[in-house]
């Protein structure tokens, strides 16, 4: 439940960004494709350390690792609201530093579930911590776009500094280093990079984290630009599809379980998340009401892979490299989130969201040919 709490106040500052993204462009006049590099800040920060902390946890463990992470993310943060520096260069760096410190909660917290919990419970255990992502962005859809509105944006983010410092007090008087266990059947204890599978599957996963952004970066900025929604209300739509987002993780884990396969859903959820760009795309053409709906409904199916290809990637990298695996995990993700804001925010500025969207829509499409399901069904 720690882990929980931790990747919560973690994931409301690195993807809470886009929830202050018309009161920057009020306040100081960004275009979208800048407003593009601020939200992405944090998460290119992220993506810089996420392998490094996984050795880390790998060697001495969850707590401390993520201990210091949170605290080096909350006072980033923390600082950057009590002084806004007004170079956007310097802000943008100062996000990338809170990043940094905020993926050590991404390597160790799945690596405890692992830990904590054997083969046929870990679908609804990882479910559960995924929810941690959601349920972040929820809160900080739900609080950042009112506290934006009076108090400005970055003060606002600063709450979610706060939650990181909390968070790490906790880390350090509540949780518990996962047990080393003996090897499982058929579990690999060497290097698992020297097969192809690994990568297919990092491939696949990254692929899966496009529509995810697409949805999370522009879902308020369409909802107020383009139907005229006030912040609030817009921010409040978000946060309860992000909610349900974080119930379909749980329900996603439970049927990987169930089925005993965590790839073959996930291919399946590869098909529903083109079908949701498209139909945002459409509706943004013809029928605003749809691409609404698509928010909605993108707002579960889009995330609901994310614990089944954490799960998969720490299984078939074993006990011994599954650190650095979900690091690298972690970090090909991130690579594709870093570069979804900026890249589709100049598409959508030049062209449309019907254009950008499609064009999201594709790469669902490569995961679903990527995804390795025959290489799990012979592990």
């Amino acid at each position: 439940m720690v882990g929980v709490l931790a990747q919560t106040a973690a994931s409301a500052f690195v993807y809470g960004i886009p929830f202050l993204v018309p009161t920057l462009r009020d306040e100081r006049g960004l275009s979208l494709a800048e407003v593009g590099v601020v939200v992405a800040a944090p998460t290119t920060g992220l993506l810089l350390a996420l392998v490094a902390w996984g050795v880390v946890v790998d060697r001495v463990g969850e707590r401390v690792p993520m201990a210091t992470g949170l605290g080096v993310a909350g006072l980033v943060v923390g600082g950057l609201a009590l002084e806004t520096p007004s170079s956007l260069v310097t802000i943008v760096l100062l996000l990338a530093v809170g990043g940094l410190g905020a993926a050590s909660v991404n390597a160790a917290s799945g690596r405890l579930i692992m830990g904590w919990f054997s083969a046929d419970e870990r679908g609804v255990a990882m479910g559960i911590r995924q929810t941690a992502q959601p349920l972040g962005v929820a809160l900080a859809a739900l609080l950042l776009p009112v506290l934006a509105t009076t108090q400005g944006p970055f003060v606002a983010l600063g709450w979610t500094g706060l939650a990181c410092l909390i968070a790490a007090v906790l880390v350090v008087v509540v949780a518990q280093d996962a047990p080393r266990r003996a090897p499982e059947p058929h579990e690999p204890t060497g290097n698992p990079y020297r097969t192809p599978t690994l990568y297919r599957l990092h491939a696949a996963s990254a692929m899966l984290v496009l529509p995810q952004f697409a949805i999370s970066a522009f879902a308020l900025e369409y909802l107020v630009r383009e139907q005229g929604w006030s912040p609030g209300i817009a921010g409040v739509f978000v946060a309860v599809s992000q909610i349900a987002g974080a119930a379909g993780r749980i329900a996603t884990g439970w049927w990987s379980d169930r089925v005993r396969s965590r790839l073959r859903p996930m291919r399946q959820l590869a098909v529903g998340s083109a079908l949701v760009m498209l139909g945002f795309a459409a509706g943004s053409v013809w029928v605003p009401v749809i691409a609404v709906a698509a928010i909605a409904v993108g707002a579960i199916v889009t995330v609901a892979d994310n614990g089944l290809a954490f799960v998969s990637t720490a299984e078939m990298a074993g006990q011994a490299w599954s650190g650095r695996a979900l690091g690298v995990q972690n970090t090909t993700q991130n690579i594709v989130a870093s570069a979804a804001p900026p890249v589709l925010g100049a598409i959508i500025g030049a062209t449309s969201y019907g254009v950008g969207f499609t064009a999201a829509a594709l790469a669902p499409l490569v995961a679903f040919v990527v995804t390795p399901v025959r290489a799990e069904r012979r592990s």
